[in-house]
């Protein structure tokens, strides 16, 4: 996989705070021509699923080549390993956590970032993203290959979101996230309530008929359920917050029932 130059950085560091362009002016300090784009730094802090979810969402939109950075890391300065995967089609890099796993298919080549070459000097225990992972990325994007960072790792940390129960005319799932919009995530995939006739969809108290096509086929402050861009099934409310409105939260289950 040739680099492109693209890297993506995708964390939960929050803007209030330095760590975003600490990390940023390493990276360009190896590889000044570096194109780096911001996925999101509002990852819930230490939220891993959260932010293997986003990746999950977003790698695929970039062009072959891309870099993808991401740091959601609450085991940082711990036994866990900083790690370089690669794909056929892309570069991840981050801790073996999780957090890459669901963008991660059964094709790659995983290693254990350990070469000093190729980290800082000084490594402290709570900022590996500066001081290993950072340095890394600018070093890949320059086109040394991923397995020069380290041993290889056979296999990595996998993530697996909680699969829906389905029965005949009925499926279970429960709430896994939600957006800044506060639309509720459900684990639902599309594919299996899109062709669904006479779909009833139950959240907590409230049952909502049939899915939406828009925000704005329903009046405002109404429940909705929507087919969103994350490819889950979504209970969202138009023009409002449905996670505040219907005080709704992780793990509540979310029935389908259908003909």
């Amino acid at each position: 996989m040739k680099p492109n130059g693209i890297i993506t950085f995708t964390s939960d560091f929050g803007l209030e705070d330095p760590f975003v362009g600490i990390v940023k002016g390493v990276i360009l300090s190896i590889n000044p021509f570096a194109r780096i784009v911001d996925i999101t730094h509002g990852i819930g802090a230490q939220d891993i699923l959260q932010g293997a979810l986003v990746l999950r969402s977003s790698y695929r939109f970039f062009p072959p080549g891309t870099i993808h950075l991401a740091v959601v890391d609450p085991g940082v300065g711990s036994q866990r390993h900083p790690i370089v995967v690669e794909t056929p089609m892309y570069i991840f890099v981050g801790p073996d956590n999780g957090l890459l796993s669901l963008a991660i298919g059964e094709e790659f080549s995983a290693y254990i970032i350990e070469n000093p070459n190729f980290i800082l000097e000084k490594v402290s225990q709570t900022f590996h993203a500066r001081d290993i992972f950072a340095p890394v990325v600018g070093y890949l994007s320059l086109g040394i290959k991923p397995s020069a960072v380290g041993r290889k790792l056979e296999e990595i940390k996998r993530l697996s979101l909680p699969s829906p129960s389905c029965e005949e005319k009925k499926i279970i799932g429960e709430i896994i996230g939600f957006d800044h919009f506060g639309n509720a995530i459900t684990n639902i995939p599309e594919e299996l309530i899109r062709d669904k006739k006479a779909l009833k969809i139950r959240v907590g108290v409230k049952t909502i008929e049939g899915l939406s096509s828009s925000y704005a086929e329903k009046p405002p402050l109404t429940p909705l359920a929507i087919l969103g861009s994350s490819g889950f099934l979504e209970i969202s409310l138009n023009l409002g917050s449905a996670r505040s409105e219907l005080k709704l939260k992780k793990g509540d289950e979310v029935e389908v029932t259908f003909d």
